[in-house]
């Protein structure tokens, strides 16, 4: 009996894009001695174990199993953990995240909305018998006490389990039931990379806590009309134009007495970041709406008052990024700021890096060195186009720690570095822990091999070198024009083109279909420079005429059939793929929109404001780059395009009314076009066979439009 081996397309849904079973979220202990992760027992298994590696003798071991924790139980998740896997799409199980104190020797971490820790040098876990559902618990940096939030109060408990009690909570007669204590907000989560609401102080002895009150919100409904015995979910949802949450930061010491924290939060309302570490003062950074502003605060614990350390001002807009602001170990300021055309460290008053590098991250900061993560700047000697490397930086110079072309990330304690890597040659990502730079070690992975190798070529494209990934079916001729793919996502905070194996699997498996797939990153995409970044303030169109420019560029040099090109993205790219269909249909021949944004006013507050303005004062902007407006289509062309529509009615990010408002402005205008509705799918398809038939529909929708038999 022989049994017939799995799809690519069920394979690459099963595995979760071949991640599963890949190390991932690194801590290294100040000694050196040891290194936490997560990790998967298999290339198909969900559920994440926490573990340690001993660096000493490269020994792994498990540290929290959530099998034996639950007994063989199945996960039970509250709705807002369920809310707070969405935003970081988290698509994974058992334990997803986890915190240490500040000798790596205890962890914390939520299963099933209980609370366990483990002793990492002993590899053994426990449950700590708290109030539920627990969320995001976070040892004090001392380990004697763990700080977690249920039911919207932050809470504490003693590290054996003792004394547990609420530190702030809602008052049932003041405030609203709208109020919560130690959670980020929908926005800071969604788009700040903030998906914390407190923080510890390096003495243990008490914390900074945010206080959110979401009655402001507007709120919408999310159904699921394929379960109409479920009652819909309220949902707050700050779309662009109408009021965020209001966020308060206090000091609460361990007998609950509290400080507010003051700044000026009518001008300066998103609390976008917070920093407390030994080296300083409590460090918060507090943005306008209109984020053309922001402050770097300093706060007195004792008092709540607050001092300017600096404040950033720019045109276009100002960006968040991972690891800044910070304190060096000598009390100077860390940030990464956009001067002279070009992203650059500022250490103190004083850049450390120039216009060679784009600097994307900090990693770490040493008495020594700043680490970062960077890709080439608009004066590096070669483009490296999709490379992202480590770098040591100091005033001494820039040191390359990694050395082979890919996408390098790294998580530094001491003389200890974690390097993950991922580079074209090779399926996944490969983890190196090296000690005073020569490696010690090498972390295991179980992720499934992808069973392919795409074909891809990295180079740019059109007059303004847009970076670009070509690739062609695995079998092909190297002479036959081939129909085109054009597989974007286009926009703000997302490359695609990147020089790592398993980031164009999905392209190749197309590829392999009889296309020549084309993925170009123009104007608004992350990682050339400044200028590129914010070249679409005002208008997002600017992203299709960077698409086109790549297709022709390449065409040029490519056996490329320029009389069928079809365009497919999910999320920022399936609004541009709708609006390729829409507004030059004299080059896009079929496109698939997944999960389009269709009319930006319903787009969040924090993203789209800082890309088009406020809705009231730029209408024009708005409707330029919507694909509808009240009147219907915006700005349609002809001829008439197949378009494919694809979105979760679950989703609470890009809600279904955006492809239900689409489909009603289609319709009205006459022009054919086909919804895929998925039941009960979020913004993410975890599910195996949506995701596996999802792709398997696209092909079918393509061909079909393109005359391809």
């Amino acid at each position: 009996m022989t049994t017939e081996p799995l799809s690519f397309p069920r394979r690459y849904a099963r595995t979760q894009r071949f991640t599963l079973g890949a190390p991932r979220a690194f801590t290294v202990s100040p000694d050196g001695s040891r290194v936490v992760f997560l990790r998967s027992p298999s290339g198909t298994d969900r559920a994440n174990q926490l573990w340690v590696l001993d660096v000493a003798d490269g020994r792994e071991r498990v540290a929290a199993d959530p099998a034996a924790l639950l007994g063989g139980a199945g996960e039970h998740l509250s709705a807002a953990e369920r809310a707070r896997r969405e935003r970081s799409r988290e698509g994974g199980a058992g334990v997803v995240g986890y915190a240490t104190d500040n000798a790596v020797e205890v962890a914390s971490f939520a299963l099933s909305g209980r609370l366990f820790t483990a002793e990492l040098r002993a590899g053994t876990a426990r449950e700590l018998r708290v109030p539920g559902p627990v969320i995001d618990p976070r040892p004090s940096p001392d380990g004697r006490l763990v700080a977690y939030v249920s039911k919207g109060a932050l809470r504490v408990v003693g590290a054996e389990g003792e004394d547990d009690r609420a530190l702030a909570r809602r008052d049932p007669k003041a405030d609203p039931e709208t109020v919560s204590y130690g959670m980020a907000e929908f926005i800071a989560a969604e788009e700040m990379d903030r998906s914390r609401g407190f923080w510890w102080s390096p003495e243990s002895d008490r914390l900074l806590v945010a206080r959110v009150d979401d009655a402001p919100v507007r709120r919408w409904w999310i159904s699921d009309p394929a379960q109409p015995e479920h009652a819909p979910q309220q949902v707050a949802y700050p779309s662009a134009g109408t009021d965020n949450a209001d966020v308060r930061l206090f000091v609460i010491a361990l007998d609950g007495t509290r400080t507010e924290v003051a700044w000026n939060r009518a001008q300066y309302p998103y609390l976008a970041h917070v920093h407390w570490s030994a080296a300083g003062a409590p460090l918060i950074l507090v943005q306008a709406r209109d984020q053309r502003s922001q402050l770097f605060l300093a706060v007195d614990p004792d008092t709540g008052k607050t001092r300017m350390v600096h404040a950033d001002e720019d045109r276009q807009w100002l960006d968040l990024f991972h690891g800044v602001p910070c304190w060096s170990p000598t009390g100077q300021l860390v940030r990464i700021v956009d001067e002279g055309g070009a992203r650059v460290l500022a250490f103190g008053e004083r850049p450390l890096t120039g216009p060679q590098l784009h600097v994307r991250a900090v990693l770490d900061v040493s008495d020594d060195d700043v680490l970062v993560a960077a890709s080439a700047g608009a004066a590096a000697a070669s483009p490296e186009t999709g490379e992202v490397h480590v770098y040591r930086v100091n005033e001494l110079g820039v040191e390359r720690l990694s050395q082979e072309p890919g996408v390098h990330s790294a998580v530094r304690s001491g003389r200890v570095t974690v390097l993950v890597s991922a580079v074209p040659g090779e399926p996944g990502t490969q983890v190196q822990v090296l000690r005073e730079g020569k490696r010690a070690a090498i972390v295991t992975s179980y992720a499934e091999h992808p069973g392919m190798s795409p074909r891809v070529t990295l180079t740019e494209g059109g007059a303004r070198k847009i970076p670009c990934a070509l690739l062609m079916p695995t079998d092909y001729d190297g002479e036959s024009p081939l129909p085109v793919l054009m597989d974007p996502y286009g926009g703000p905070h997302g490359p695609r083109v990147l020089a790592a194996h398993n980031a164009h699997l999905t392209s190749q498996w197309f590829a392999d279909q009889g296309f020549a797939v084309i993925v170009a990153d123009g104007r608004g995409t992350p990682g050339r420079s400044p200028a590129w970044e914010k070249a679409v303030r005002d208008d997002f169109t600017l992203t299709l005429d960077d698409q086109i420019d790549a297709l022709h560029g390449l065409a040029e040099r490519y056996p490329l059939d320029l009389s069928r090109v079809a365009i497919r993205g999910w999320s920022f790219g399936g609004w541009l793929a709708g609006l390729a269909v829409l507004r030059r249909p004299d080059v896009f021949h079929a496109g698939i929109a997944g999960a389009p944004v269709t009319d930006w006013r319903l787009y969040d507050t924090h993203y789209t404001e800082r890309y088009l303005g406020d809705p009231a004062t730029a209408g024009q902007a708005y409707a330029k780059s919507s694909l509808i407006t009240e009147e219907g289509l915006s700005a349609p062309a002809e001829p008439h395009r197949p378009l494919m529509i694809v979105h979760g009615l679950a989703d609470d990010n890009v809600v279904v009314a955006h492809a239900l408002r689409l489909s009603s402005a289609l319709l009205a205008a006459g022009r054919p076009h086909e919804v895929l509705p998925l039941s009960g799918v979020t913004h993410m398809t975890p599910q195996e066979q949506v995701a596996e038939n999802l792709l398997l529909l696209q092909v079918d929708f393509l061909k079909r439009s393109l005359g391809m038999g």
